[in-house]
């Protein structure tokens, strides 16, 4: 690989060349815009709690439920799509070196997205509609929000499309990037086959949250899949910027995204194996956890070896973003991995798992957009200080507020509650929450200032 600035701007050029820019920047917008309100809503719904507020304000029936909702959907699936989205439209104007087939397909996947998007959110501030907060892909039962999720899958398929017709001829330099863009639409769509076997048997079923578990259950745990590979593949974008070389060979990376894909692609299977909606299936879904763990750990040790040989050769690491976010995540996703060890699904112990798990991507996502995306938009912002601190911040608060539901759970804090319905009597129930409001603080904090650098970055002339 060239030098790392020859390589962006030659990104860029292509980028510009092929009329996908503006698409990379509304999908950016719509990711840190999904991130904004979700920040939003979290402060709604600290608002909402407080004793009295209902008389000075007339609150939406069951806000509270909807609220967690709109945050959940906005920060977990939102958000990583449309980096999905974003990573999607950029490989595809690569692999069709600026003359991208099926282009217009763009402009309606935006169209899609941007009305899925709104369609979500709006239903939270309507005295209509019932939340459930099922596993995954939360739900406010109302047509408006189920429209909003389907708009916004048929947004994600063009993408996937799109990148189908052009990445044949992609350039020999790109492959291993090409490989991953490939990977992660074969996991999406098999995503959404999970969903759709799932939904024909209950389509005449009760919309509740049964129904919703047993839709979502399936097809989220594959999207869990895409996930991890959307952060392998951010970890071989940044360290190649880092390195100024392939930091793991392609046979290897093509090995490692192999591992994300296999099971993500067998899931559909389980159906016809177990049968829909059977405690069986439930169980082979949760199993499918341990196998993010191999891919993870092949592609951390490749960059651990490479970064080490790097230093050993006189090369500087420590005030590169890139390496930053690659090691802040990586300890992090650590933690959460080991936390998911001890959950059992009934307790804080498991949102203490997937905040750390998810806090790595995210961190990976910051990394990118820093490092990677805005710089190929021609939208550079300076990574000094206010960066660094972000960064850290952003990780060390995931860091302890995961810790501190860990500690709660441990004490049998139930998830999914909140105020005097969590039956808090264990003193080290009290102290984890104590530790995870602090934490969440500092975390906050963080993303407010990614979204803040970000959006000015992308919203400016």
């Amino acid at each position: 690989m060239a030098h790392s600035d020859a390589f962006l701007d030659r990104i860029h050029n292509t980028l510009h060349a092929s009329g996908l820019a503006q698409e990379v920047r509304y999908w950016s917008i719509l990711g840190v815009g999904a991130l904004a309100v979700a920040g939003i809503f979290a402060l709604l719904l600290a608002i909402s709690r407080v004793p009295g507020i209902e008389d000075i304000f007339p609150w939406p029936v069951g806000f509270f439920n909807k609220g967690l909702v709109i945050h959940v959907i906005m920060s977990f699936v939102v958000w990583f799509l449309a980096v999905f989205g974003a990573l999607m439209t950029v490989l595809t104007a690569l692999a069709a070196d600026a003359r991208p087939r099926l282009a217009s397909l763009g402009k309606l996947a935006i169209a899609l997205a941007v009305g899925g998007f709104i369609l979500l959110a709006v239903p939270a501030l309507l005295d209509r509609g019932e939340a459930s907060l099922n596993n995954y892909i939360p739900v406010i039962i109302d047509p408006l929000y189920y429209a909003g999720l389907l708009s916004f899958a048929a947004a994600l398929s063009l993408c996937v499309i799109r990148f189908s017709a052009n990445m044949a001829g992609a350039p020999q330099e790109i492959k291993p990037l090409i490989d991953a863009g490939a990977t992660c639409g074969l996991i999406l769509i098999s995503a959404f086959v999970c969903f759709a076997l799932a939904y024909v048997p209950n389509a005449d079923s009760v919309l509740d949250v049964r129904f919703n578990e047993d839709v979502f259950w399936g097809g989220g745990h594959v999207l869990q899949y895409l996930n991890t590979a959307l952060m392998i593949m951010g970890w071989y974008v940044l360290a190649a910027l880092v390195l100024n070389i392939e930091p793991v060979s392609h046979g290897r990376f093509r090995l490692i995204m192999g591992l994300c894909l296999i099971p993500a692609i067998g899931a559909p299977f389980l159906y016809e194996s177990y049968g829909v909606n059977s405690g069986e299936l439930t169980s082979a879904f949760t199993d499918m956890q341990y196998l993010m763990a191999p891919p993870v750990v092949l592609m951390g040790l490749a960059l651990v070896f490479m970064l080490s040989q790097h230093v050993t050769q006189g090369g500087k690491l420590r005030h590169d973003i890139g390496f930053i976010t690659i090691a802040l995540s990586a300890v992090t996703f650590a933690i959460g991995g080991t936390l998911g060890l001890f959950v059992d699904g009934a307790d804080t112990r498991t949102p203490a798992h997937y905040h750390a798990v998810i806090a790595a991507i995210n961190l990976v996502f910051m990394g990118l957009f820093f490092r990677f995306l805005l710089p190929i938009m021609g939208r550079p912002v300076p990574t000094g200080r206010s960066v660094h601190v972000l960064l850290w911040m952003y990780a060390a608060g995931q860091m302890v507020a995961s810790v501190g539901l860990f500690v709660a759970g441990g004490y049998g804090a139930p998830r999914k509650t909140a105020g005097e319905a969590q039956g808090l009597e264990e003193v080290g129930a009290i102290v984890g929450f104590y530790v995870n409001g602090v934490g969440a603080a500092i975390a906050v904090i963080g993303g407010i200032m990614f979204i803040w650098i970000c959006g000015r970055a992308l919203l400016r002339r």
